[in-house]
């Protein structure tokens, strides 16, 4: 994907209206439920008579069933992405093209995760979202890296490089990826928000308000991960900078306690946004239902910013969660089917609005 330096303004007007037209053709509680009843042929199918037609028919020669899926998904979305940079300009090119490099940051803890359990190169190939700044080349260095230390070192000269050398001490000596997982994250966020101007105008705080409560998310995320997990990990090593929810003495003080935690996050910004979540996590006997619930907290708090402010970058950053969601929910399907899981399993798997 390519990026460029641009000069004030932005066409906002323009390129909204542009990425109305693409959320209307994502897919919908219908689609899926037609989805979840379909064998990987019959997806495929279905796929082939969407608006992923062009990239079913341009794979189908090299690939079939679940991995003409994937590789059909994450072209037509690298291709959306690419059209977002392509339409935008001024400003709200700078903006969509810092977000987008969140894909970097995917990529980068996909191939650590990939070597770390063993994977193979294809399963890591797989799960790559080529939608951010890294070239198709260097991706697939990643994906054939036969070590951590082997992919640390090809992410020196990144935005993630000072992060991670400063984590592979935690990480060689724990033999934990957490370290190196919240290293890039943290790069990640750092970097996106770094340079921005306070409140230069109405445009830039919106955009820094969607940016800090996706930070806040995240922090919530990481934070009760912490809190569940036992682990002597100290939270304050974990919180990313840039969110209004916590400080990090805060997140350190409450990420021992679940209960104070939640009544913390019901007493905030978000509460509204966050209810149905925080039911899910006291409810569930994990975290993968508060997870999922997280997700749609997040969908839904970039919707009500996009509603609100119509002509801002936020339908567009909102549409990009959006599209991302889509791509995982049909993945998350068309292998829950291939593997033989249960309508009801797969359901548990998807992030509906």
């Amino acid at each position: 994907m390519s990026y460029r330096i641009s000069e004030g303004g932005g066409n906002y007007e323009y390129v909204n209206a542009r990425v109305r037209s693409r959320r209307a053709k994502l897919f919908d509680e219908d689609d899926y439920r037609k989805l979840v009843r379909m064998g990987p042929g019959e997806i495929a199918r279905f796929m082939e008579e969407s608006e992923y037609e062009t990239e079913m028919n341009a794979l189908g020669s090299r690939f079939s069933g679940v991995d003409l899926i994937e590789y059909a998904l994450t072209r037509n979305m690298a291709k959306h992405f690419e059209d977002l940079l392509r339409w935008a300009e001024g400003d709200l090119y700078d903006h969509i093209a810092r977000y987008l490099r969140k894909f970097d940051a995917w990529n980068a803890k996909t191939a650590l995760r990939g070597v770390y359990s063993g994977a193979s190169r294809a399963d890591v190939e797989d799960d790559l979202i080529r939608a951010g700044e890294f070239s198709d080349r260097f991706l697939d260095q990643l994906a054939e890296a036969t070590s951590v230390e082997q992919i640390v070192e090809l992410l020196d000269g990144t935005i993630f490089d000072e992060r991670l050398e400063a984590a592979s001490e935690e990480y060689e000596a724990t033999d934990v990826l957490v370290p190196l997982e919240n290293a890039i994250d943290y790069a990640f966020y750092e970097r996106l928000m770094a340079g921005l101007p306070a409140g230069s105008d109405r445009a830039e705080e919106l955009y820094v308000e969607f940016l800090r409560a996706e930070i806040d998310f995240r922090n919530v995320r990481n934070a009760l991960r912490l809190a569940r997990s036992g682990a002597e990990l100290d939270p304050a090593e974990y919180y990313i900078e840039g969110g209004r929810l916590f400080d990090a003495a805060e997140l350190q003080q409450l990420a021992g306690n679940v209960d104070e935690l939640v009544a913390r996050i019901r007493e905030s910004r978000y509460a509204d946004e966050l209810e149905d979540a925080l039911a899910e996590l006291e409810d569930a006997d994990n975290l993968i239902g508060f997870d999922h619930a997280l997700d749609v907290a997040l969908l839904e708090y970039s919707d009500t910013l996009s509603n609100r402010y119509p002509l801002s970058v936020c339908p567009v950053l909102a549409y990009v969660l959006a599209k991302e969601r889509e791509v995982e929910n049909i993945r998350a399907v068309a292998r829950g089917r291939e593997a033989g899981l249960s309508t009801e399993e797969i359901e548990e798997e998807l992030v509906i609005l």
